[in-house]
């Protein structure tokens, strides 16, 4: 029987971790957990994984040391980071350990080089500063709905320096045909990637799930992002003619 092992993966924001990660995930050869310490067990990384591999056991921070006491055999713990750190101080034991660091391919030398086990070529982004975290700022959405060219406004206001700098912007938003959206923008990358979550459509009342947004940057202004966001979400009464027509068409 093999052992649990962990595959630490660590870049700067937007270097491509989360993707990297998710194509072995996809495999489902393996029991699979993930686990991004320091993380809000609502983050939208933790949740967007939760959603797409519903198979993968996502830790936060206080369920982590009780998973890793009681791991089955063969599991794969894959531990994200943003910056290269001893990974021993976040594990209640000895297991085996592997470092991978995605980073742009310009980047020939710096700290993730001397963490790192493996290199990956990661994402073609620029890194401002990499000694210094930028800031993170995340919101619930739960329960609101959101017109998708309304929407679409907003991002872009955000993402063209309307309430900051920012650096990566990604979230889950519920659209007026039940489904879930996963936006994600990186600085320096083209264009911003919308991606339909593989879950039921919800066409009944307001959704009862979880939705948010995280955006990563400097001078961000969150008050002023979320009353933007909130003004640009449906009314009770907009929601349910749109599920009306939607299940007209749904197929008995």
């Amino acid at each position: 029987m093999n052992s649990p092992s962990v595959i630490a993966v660590a870049g700067p924001c937007g270097s491509g971790k989360t993707t990297w990660i998710n194509q072995f995930l996809k495999i489902e050869t393996a029991p699979f957990f993930y686990f991004y310490p320091d993380l809000d067990r609502s983050s939208v990384d933790l949740i967007r994984i939760g959603y797409s591999f519903p198979r993968t056991q996502v830790m936060s921070d206080l369920q982590a040391p009780q998973m890793f006491s009681s791991l089955p055999d063969g599991a794969i713990i894959y531990l994200e980071l943003d910056f290269p750190q001893p990974i021993e101080p976040l594990l209640p034991k000895a297991l085996p350990c592997h470092h991978v660091a995605l980073l742009p391919p310009y980047l020939q030398d710096s700290a993730w080089h001397e963490w790192a086990d493996e290199i990956v070529p990661g994402n073609k982004i620029t890194i401002p500063n990499v000694t210094q975290p930028s800031e993170r700022w995340h919101a619930p959405l739960q329960g609101q709905v959101f017109d998708p060219a309304s929407l679409e406004v907003v991002l872009t206001e955000l993402i063209e320096g309307a309430y900051g700098d920012v650096d990566r912007l990604k979230g889950i938003f519920e659209m007026p045909d039940g489904q879930a959206l996963y936006i994600d923008f990186v600085a320096g990358l083209e264009g911003v990637e919308y991606t339909e979550l593989n879950i039921p459509r919800w066409l009944e009342g307001r959704p009862d799930r979880w939705s948010g947004i995280e955006v990563i940057g400097n001078n961000l202004q969150p008050k002023i992002i979320s009353e933007t966001l909130l003004d640009g979400g449906l009314t009770d009464q907009i929601i349910a003619y749109y599920q009306q027509q939607y299940q007209a068409l749904s197929p008995a």
